[in-house]
């Protein structure tokens, strides 16, 4: 069982329960899922950069990602319908906090410059989104491998309520938000 996983079982959920008061345990909020999203707007030239990005992506994330396509033609992008312009996959379980855990404590910390992520990313919903500018600050990367630096977008979905119960679920993951 994952690290994050055990302590969500633990002492986080005693620790959101006394905070927010719920009257049953299902109402505790609970990771459910996160997605990560690589935009590759290279690929609509060269096909070779979206293969690095599913290949990058597949040692991140540790399982085969979706290449995502085109929904509708643009033509000052020299965009079509139907042309693969991305990569994304869907992490959830045991998975899910095992990405956290090497995200929170090793990748995170690597960022130049690094005070903290946005505590105003979240969408109303009680979701997270954070994005990174490379991909070289995950440890699995090799910097002698990657043929285009290339940013990501991660979504965390939670089943919080409300902005505050999101934030404070996170918080308790070790998530380091900025001051």
């Amino acid at each position: 069982m994952s690290r994050l996983l055990e302590q969500y079982n633990s002492e986080i959920k005693k620790a959101m329960q006394e905070k927010f008061q719920y009257g049953n345990v299902m109402e505790i909020p609970k990771l459910e899922k996160i997605v990560i999203n690589i935009g590759v707007g290279d690929a609509v030239g060269n096909a070779k950069s979206l293969e690095s990005a599913v290949k990058d992506l597949t040692i991140i994330a540790g399982q085969k990602p979706v290449i995502t396509k085109a929904k509708k033609s643009i033509a000052n992008f020299k965009v079509r319908e139907g042309m693969p312009l991305g990569t994304k996959v869907t992490l959830r379980g045991e998975r899910m906090y095992e990405f956290l855990d090497r995200l929170i404590n090793a990748a995170l910390p690597r960022v130049r410059d690094f005070r903290g992520v946005s505590a105003k990313a979240f969408d109303g919903r009680g979701n997270y989104a954070l994005g990174l500018k490379e991909q070289l600050i995950f440890p699995e990367i090799e910097y002698d491998q990657v043929e285009r630096v290339t940013g990501m977008d991660i979504i965390m979905v939670t089943s919080a309520n409300t902005d505050e119960e999101a934030r404070e679920l996170l918080t308790q993951f070790g998530m380091p938000f900025e001051k």
